[in-house]
């Protein structure tokens, strides 16, 4: 089917959904007493008349590692891959706009050269829509992700995911802002200039650094939204003290269903982060979902470092990869898209519907991904809990993608004043 009519088809079943939802109480769409097959043909139709964005999916690393979809001659973009992202997955899951993260991993704080690597994979993601014009789009903003929805392109807004390419220079701020850089997050798994990591142990800032104030003051100037995902408590209170405008947790999830685990966000900090009018986007890795996901996950990793070393397997070995593989489903290590909604849930409960979004850490999580939430074909199926669960069509347009707009928009509001007052 032409892009356009089906488009076109989605578009005016939505506008039927929406019509419903508005109407007396007693004339409203029940989803919840809909068949599975009905809820599927929904689903569907929501997922892809609704602009889905995802705040952080891993493919630049990929690309990096792997070297995928950089030239036509290295892939044809229209052929299915491996990995979680790919362009016929996107477009059958209703992907309109993942934010490309631009992850830098800690060791550069170290070696040096972490701003030479950012610049590596932003460069990588910019020669997607040179090289495939017909399928991909840059994006700096919600505009521009409205317009490449409708001329039905994937937009790649980008995301920096560690603050470490800033080094020690303030001036770099503005420079990736003028890269495309539209978040960044304070930084990843060690402390570095900016943060403290919730991964790291030495809280060498007991918070956001002297430094890092005047980073988040400067993002605030240019319009790149905090992202607080990967800091401690602290960092992220201090964060939600300094700034301006609101922030966001790029693919974070709920600490009630891990308790103790500080990467994930306590209802304190969820709550604070709603008054900052701020979204946190629910992370779908196993590990972020349950406390017993991690636990299995855990023990499979010992009991598969014992069993190559007693085989004497690598672990790019077929025989241990194969046994791997159904290790995991013979110990249902993995949660189910179900559990994700769950921490959707919790944060409407707490906050309401206003202040959640979808952060999957696609390409970034590994082989933990729930049942149902493989790859970004699967979107179809959390809109589908969603609606038995309760959810309107109005609802669920604000958890693909509403929210984060109004916070896009309004760190692009604060930089405009900022900048005219300055």
């Amino acid at each position: 089917m032409d892009f356009s009519l089906k488009k076109l088809l989605s578009l005016l079943l939505i506008t039927a959904l929406i019509f419903s939802c508005t109407a007396p109480k007693e004339e409203k769409i029940n989803y919840t007493t809909m068949s599975d097959v009905e809820l599927d043909e929904v689903a569907d139709s929501l997922a892809h008349a609704y602009i889905i964005v995802d705040g952080h999916v891993d493919l630049p690393y990929r690309m990096n590692v792997k070297g995928f979809m950089i030239t036509k001659t290295v892939e044809d973009v229209s052929v299915e891959t491996t990995g979680n992202f790919d362009y016929p997955k996107a477009k059958r899951g209703g992907l309109d706009a993942p934010f490309m993260s631009i992850y830098v991993p800690s060791r550069y704080q170290e070696t040096g050269g972490a701003k030479a690597f950012a610049d590596s994979l932003i460069d990588m993601v910019s020669r997607l829509p040179e090289t495939f014009p017909a399928k991909f789009a840059l994006a700096d903003s919600p505009a521009d992700v409205q317009v490449a929805f409708e001329q039905g392109l994937i937009a790649l807004p980008m995301g920096m995911e560690n603050g470490a390419p800033i080094e020690d220079d303030i001036n770099n701020v503005k420079y990736f802002y003028d890269r495309g850089i539209r978040y960044i997050t304070l930084t990843h798994s060690k402390d570095n200039q900016i943060s403290d990591s919730s991964y790291d142990t030495t809280y060498t800032w007991n918070g956001v650094s002297p430094f890092g104030e005047q980073v988040i003051a400067e993002m605030n100037k240019w319009g790149i939204m905090v992202d607080i995902s990967h800091v401690t408590d602290s960092a992220a209170f201090d964060a939600l003290r300094l700034t301006n405008a609101p922030v966001i947790a790029s693919h974070s999830s709920c600490r009630k269903f891990t308790p103790g685990w500080e990467r994930n966000m306590p209802d304190t900090l969820i709550k604070a982060m709603a008054v900052n009018g701020g979204v946190i986007h629910i992370n779908f890795g196993s590990s972020f979902l349950s406390q017993e996901s991690q636990d299995k996950f855990e023990k499979m990793r010992e009991d598969l470092t014992n069993y190559r070393a007693e085989n004497s397997l690598s672990p790019e070995d077929s025989i241990y990869k194969a046994y791997a593989k159904q290790y995991a489903l013979d110990n249902d290590v993995y949660e189910d898209v179900q559990k994700v909604a769950d921490h959707i849930d919790h944060v409407v409960s707490l906050v309401g519907v206003d202040y959640v979004g979808l952060g999957s850490d696609y390409d970034g999580v590994g082989d933990s991904l729930p049942k149902g939430l493989k790859d970004v074909s699967t979107y179809p199926n959390l809109i589908k809990e969603l609606l038995k669960r309760g959810y309107t069509p109005e609802d669920i347009e604000k958890i693909c993608y509403k929210n984060t707009f109004r916070v896009w928009s309004k760190v692009q509001e604060v930089a405009q004043d900022l900048q005219s007052n300055s």
